[in-house]
């Protein structure tokens, strides 16, 4: 019968959704994912430490360091090292100028071991840094002071924490700090224009995994406060793929967030390829101006390169 006909061939709701969804599936399935970003990289936050090359021996001479660099497109990084030899020797080296890598050089308060816990009430660390200040490196002068820790943020008051942070921000020194988000209020506070106008590199953004309602907080308040993501608690999900709220925020702040490797000890330097290849992975999800902006233009924007 034509009219019993017509009735049984229409397709009934419930089926018209089955398809509507495994026509979704499908797509979503066949769908390719997200390239990784391809462009240059800066690294802010790299130590030339004395384990990784003293000057005569080590793992990790200047030519085995920058190959590491030129092979995953890193083409300026902020370098700073214990001693600040390291970084000095970075600056000079042939290898350097033949991988065409900027050095950013930052003066870092550690002669030795023993300053990260005494750095901030030690007289003789003002007076090197001024001295590091007079002398330069063969990049150009010093562009900035640390990275310093604060294992307990009441010493962010220490006598010469506060000197260094006044002195930073008088001669336009960037900070590259390794502290909590408590430790970077008593920083600001320290500085002439208490934070407004301090161009603090916040390292981790917060390795004890501030939360992020307590970063986007932060980065309201001091207009050149800027997250530095390497060792960030919660930033990358399943996949390596960036998580949603952290998404959300580098959206909302597009120019406030870099990346490093923290080459702090020689297994970083063993495992540089993979950091770098980690951060083109999540850089990928993101439009490629924002990815670009993050992965290079931000930290270039901070120190006037283009």
């Amino acid at each position: 019968m034509p009219g019993a006909f017509k009735r049984d061939a229409r397709p009934s709701r419930r089926w018209r959704g089955l398809a509507a969804a495994a026509v979704l599936a499908w797509a979503g399935a066949g769908a390719a994912p997200a390239a990784d970003y391809a462009g240059p990289l800066f690294d802010t936050h790299l130590h030339y430490n004395e384990e990784a090359w003293n000057g005569s021996s080590g793992p990790f001479p200047p030519a085995e360091a920058l190959a590491r660099l030129q092979r995953n497109g890193v083409r300026a990084i902020v370098g700073n090292s214990r001693p600040n030899e390291g970084t000095r020797t970075l600056a000079a080296a042939r290898e350097t100028r033949e991988a065409s890598v900027t050095v950013v050089p930052f003066v870092r308060l550690y002669r030795n071991r023993a300053d990260y816990t005494n750095w901030f009430r030690d007289p003789s660390i003002h007076e090197m840094v001024l001295a590091e200040l007079a002398r330069g490196t063969a990049s150009g002068p010093y562009r900035g002071i640390g990275e310093f820790h604060l294992y307990d943020s009441a010493n962010a008051d220490g006598p010469v924490a506060r000197q260094l942070m006044a002195l930073a921000e008088q001669r336009d020194l960037a900070v590259l700090a390794h502290v909590d988000d408590v430790a970077v209020d008593k920083l600001m506070a320290h500085t002439p224009s208490k934070g407004r106008e301090t161009r603090l590199i916040w390292a981790h953004t917060g390795i004890g995994g501030v939360p992020v309602a307590r970063v986007r907080e932060m980065l309201e308040r001091y207009p050149r406060l800027v997250g530095e993501l390497s060792y960030r608690p919660g930033l990358t999900c399943e996949g390596g793929a960036l998580c949603a709220e952290w998404r959300a925020l580098i959206e909302a702040y597009p120019t406030r967030f870099v990346i490093g490797s923290d080459t702090w000890v020689n297994q970083r330097w063993v495992d540089y390829d993979g950091l770098m290849q980690g951060y083109r992975r999540w850089l990928g999800d993101l439009p490629p101006a924002l990815a670009r902006q993050v992965g290079w233009g931000n930290a270039a924007a901070l120190f006037g390169m283009r």
